[in-house]
């Protein structure tokens, strides 16, 4: 819709001089302002679960409100950081680069006023439609899971449209350099949940109650986490004026790549319901442990190829736009890129593998999650390894395809992804684990292997793609000796954890839980552990690395020993 621009006004006083736009020093920190704020809001994010899994552990009324929480989470998915990084940030940043300050207000105002119209449009019609979206996408649920699930949807829907006009405030704080607050914004919402976690926890109230008083918790992190960054905001906009008029051409421009990366988003979102209606319909347990695993495989997931990623595509970028040799030189941004991912993600993936127990078991087994949970958590990230450097390194391929100006590219390959994927987890979550004839809740492990397969498909498609824009995009350099490394790595760690057990005894708990002895943690507190088998897991892969000659390690290690001899 079109309405008229506010005419001409009267003469005012100048606004105070508005923060001009950092310069070239702040852009080569943003990458680690990125890292810092996602490292503090994972961490952050890590105690929350911690307090969750000791009030509401594995049970029913933990799944319920998990999947609660992703439903209304489209929102946020859709309209989100991701789809105003690709469309509203690149406008609204190459006018301030132009020095059209009045122009770039006009966008913002713009682009506030038509997102809190499209959102509260939808979180009324999500409000109203509730029952309909909890019979599609949590189709296990029935009875009393049901009616709660309903109940916790419709309080949350509101929050979740709070956090989407966060991201207009995190678009605008990026446009103007300044990366730590929109990053760290999070952990006022993370606070927040653990703050009511706690005071109803301590009131010792029934779980049905605890979720509904948590929900309410979520929707005021929600309004925490969009109201602290508004003062920042207001203080790099100049006239800010909220308004819906598409008069702009600009306007137009963020409206029509608005719709495409829409669309893209949207394929994934459709991928994460396909896998909450799937683990609703394993086993009472399963949505909440697939939870937890996520919080746990997205931290290297995110510290390195989100962090890696940003700080690639606007350097790309600019190399895309400089006229020579402009193959070569996005070329060796790809490369360098993929090699820091994937020096950091292998080790991850080895480490989930191969001591995911002892991981999760130091972060999140306290109160109502019990060993048994734990164990049960490890097969879900072992089937998690699988794909995480190829999630990692697909990142990388879809922001170089980004920074060409192609968006079409990795939409279609997102959608063939889910497509398949699809089926694939449809066949290996609810049909392989009878065929088998294993546990049907053994199925959880199965969903993250099979988007893990699909991740590396959709990997290898935008690599190959690539080729036939900027020449021949090969596997990042060293791959055989990164996981050479890692293995040994985690067979090291995977061997302390037997000798520990050996030593002090299995944990009789985890036997009785577990109803049987393979690999059993040691009779010693799970965070006494996690030391004694992740220092020398990550010592193993350093020192490997380092022998065979990892550019990588190399660079880790000259840094270190340059702040030794600094202090």
């Amino acid at each position: 819709m079109t309405v008229p621009t506010p005419g001409p006004e009267a003469p005012v006083s100048s606004p105070p001089p508005r923060p001009a736009v950092q310069g070239r020093a702040t852009k080569g920190s943003g990458a680690l302002f990125v890292a810092a704020g996602i490292l503090a809001s994972r961490l952050v994010g890590l105690v929350r679960e911690r307090f969750f899994a000791h009030y509401l552990g594995n049970g029913v009324a933990a799944d319920v409100f998990k999947a609660a929480m992703r439903i209304p989470n489209f929102l946020q998915n859709l309209f989100g950081e991701g789809v105003l990084s690709g469309s509203f940030i690149p406008v609204y940043s190459g006018l301030l680069g132009k020095g059209d300050e009045k122009e770039a207000d006009r966008v913002a105002g713009a682009v506030f006023g038509l997102l809190a119209l499209v959102t509260g449009v939808l979180v009324a019609l999500g409000l109203l439609a509730t029952p309909l979206l909890v019979d599609t996408i949590a189709l296990g649920f029935e009875g009393e899971a049901r009616r709660v699930t309903i109940r916790l949807v419709r309080i949350l829907f509101p929050g979740t449209g709070l956090l989407v006009m966060s991201a207009w405030c995190l678009g605008v704080l990026n446009s103007h350099r300044k990366f730590l607050l929109s990053y760290l914004a999070p952990v006022v919402w993370n606070l927040a949940i653990i703050t009511t976690l706690v005071g109803a926890g301590m009131s010792e109230l029934p779980e049905e109650s605890l979720v509904v008083v948590l929900s309410y918790g979520v929707v005021v992190g929600c309004a925490l986490q969009f109201l602290v960054q508004v003062p920042s905001v207001l203080r790099v906009l100049g006239h800010f004026r909220p308004h819906l008029s598409t008069a702009s051409e600009s306007v137009r421009q963020v409206l029509r790549s608005f719709s495409t990366v829409v669309l893209s988003r949207g394929v994934v979102q459709i991928s994460a319901y396909v896998d909450t209606s799937y683990a609703s319909l394993v086993a009472p347990r399963a949505l909440s442990t697939l939870t937890y695993a996520q919080t746990l495989y997205l931290i290297p997931v995110s510290l390195f190829g989100m962090a890696i990623s940003a700080a690639e595509l606007p350097e790309m970028s600019r190399a895309a736009g400089a006229g020579e040799a402009v193959a070569d030189k996005v070329r060796a941004r790809l490369e360098a890129g993929a090699r820091r991912v994937a020096f950091f993600v292998v080790p991850s993936a080895a480490a989930l593998l191969f001591i995911g127990d002892v991981v999760a078991g130091a972060l999140l087994q306290t109160g109502q999650l019990t060993a048994a949970d734990t164990r049960y958590l490890w097969y879900v990230l072992m089937g998690s390894s699988v794909g995480l450097v190829a999630s990692a390194l697909g990142r990388l391929y879809a922001s170089t395809f980004y920074a060409l100006k192609d968006t079409r590219t990795p939409l279609r390959f997102a959608t063939l992804r889910v497509v398949l994927g699809a089926a694939l987890a449809w066949l290996l979550a609810l049909r392989l684990p009878e065929l088998l004839g294993l546990p049907t809740h053994l199925g959880t492990a199965f969903l993250p292997l099979s988007g893990g397969l699909m991740a590396w498909f959709e990997a290898q498609m935008l690599r190959r793609s690539l080729g036939a824009k900027i020449g021949p995009v090969p596997p990042p350099a060293g791959m055989a000796k990164l996981w050479g490394a890692a293995i040994a790595a985690g067979l090291t760690g995977l061997g302390i954890k037997v000798a520990l057990t050996h030593l002090l005894g299995p944990s009789p708990r985890a036997l009785a839980e577990w109803g049987g002895n393979v690999l059993p943690p040691p009779h010693l507190h799970p965070v006494l552990v996690f030391p004694l088998v992740v220092l020398p897991f990550g010592l193993v892969y350093f020192a490997l690395t380092s022998a065979l000659g990892v550019p990588e390690a190399k660079a880790v290690l000259q840094r270190v020993l340059r702040r030794k001899r600094a202090a």
